[in-house]
């Protein structure tokens, strides 16, 4: 699973009960416990002492769920996917934003700006000692716990739960690109190719920049012979966006010659009783050879050290008769052959 990238800094907690001296101990330690193994990136150990902040908190009337947050990611950083799938999933039914409030003020002798809670800074209002009273806001982190269940769902394999969840996330946040590259996913995970395509081509309507989108909509079209001129195209999208992209150049070539051991087998098959077919079938052969060439030769541009692209660019040159060339790739192919060793 992707490193997840923590949303929030965590900072140690200002715990303070009263007269409650060991609650207030225990708070600390845990806090303390918890931020030292996460700053370890000992995400294990980390996750159930956020819980036990939490607990504690709320066993005396501070029911401060940012903590389940931390608690979560740390599951989902230490791959601890059930876990931290039920934390995200209570944390999003519960309404759970991350959305907090600072307030401050400013002290007029020392220049400083400090912090406040939210009682004392109504209450130093009246004290003429302070000014510049504000609040703001911490941008909610909803849209991430919908993004990060949603991938942590999908690396479980748990694709009809993906869907319901994106389902939901969508409804909340219809442009949030993350949700919709999910939502492909999971149609493809699920084996829904028509629904797959479609959340591509909506995709790609939006951003037609995105190399990655064109390539696994060519590889869907080219599975369908009634798309395989779609497909062709979508290939061609995915290297003028991303000229590198190896992968978009090599099922390029490969769609565009077709399936030749079925081709060629058909060819031995007709030989001997039906030669004129089989001449029209080893004529439309070159032809496919020939057009695919260049898209070879720009593979290979694009990927020298390709064993692959340097075999298929030999066997194009052999189909077209240009000896030279198949004398080049064959020492090509030797050389890379060797290094692979």
């Amino acid at each position: 699973m992707k490193k997840l990238i923590l949303g929030m800094a965590i900072v140690a907690s200002s715990f303070a009960f009263g007269q409650k001296k060991d609650v207030n101990a225990q708070l600390q330690a845990a806090n303390t416990a918890a931020m030292d193994a996460y700053n370890a990136k000992n995400y294990a150990a980390a996750a159930p002492k956020f819980v036990e902040v939490y607990d504690l908190l709320k066993a005396n009337g501070q029911d401060n769920k940012i903590y389940m947050y931390y608690a979560g990611l740390s599951h989902a950083l230490a791959n601890n996917t059930d876990p931290a799938i039920k934390i995200y999933n209570d944390l999003i039914n519960s309404g759970f934003t991350g959305v907090e409030t600072t307030y401050t003020a400013k002290d007029k002798k020392s220049g400083q700006v400090v912090n406040l809670d939210k009682a004392t800074w109504e209450l130093m209002k009246k004290n003429t000692d302070y000014s510049d009273f504000k609040t703001e806001q911490s941008k909610s982190i909803e849209p991430d716990l919908y993004e990060t269940l949603t991938s942590l769902l999908l690396s479980a394999k748990k694709t009809d739960e993906a869907l319901v969840v994106i389902e939901k996330g969508l409804a909340k946040y219809p442009n949030n690109a993350k949700l919709k590259e999910a939502q492909s996913t999971a149609y493809f995970q699920s084996g829904n190719t028509e629904k797959f395509i479609g959340t591509l081509k909506e995709q790609l309507a939006k951003n037609p920049a995105d190399a990655t989108n064109w390539y696994n909509l060519g590889v869907m079209q080219s599975k369908n012979p009634a798309t395989t001129a779609d497909a062709i195209e979508s290939f061609k999208k995915a290297i003028e966006v991303k000229p590198t992209m190896a992968e978009a150049h090599q099922n390029l070539v490969y769609t565009t010659i077709g399936d030749d051991s079925k081709i060629v087998t058909e060819i031995n098959a007709l030989r001997k009783d039906k030669p004129d077919e089989a001449t029209k079938l080893i004529d439309a052969r070159k032809e496919r050879f020939a057009k695919a060439l260049p898209y070879a030769e720009a593979w290979y541009k694009a990927a020298p050290q390709s064993l692959d692209a340097v075999s298929a660019l030999k066997e194009i040159y052999v189909v077209t008769k240009n000896i030279d060339k198949v004398k080049e790739m064959k020492a090509k192919e030797t050389e890379l052959s060797a290094k692979a060793k």
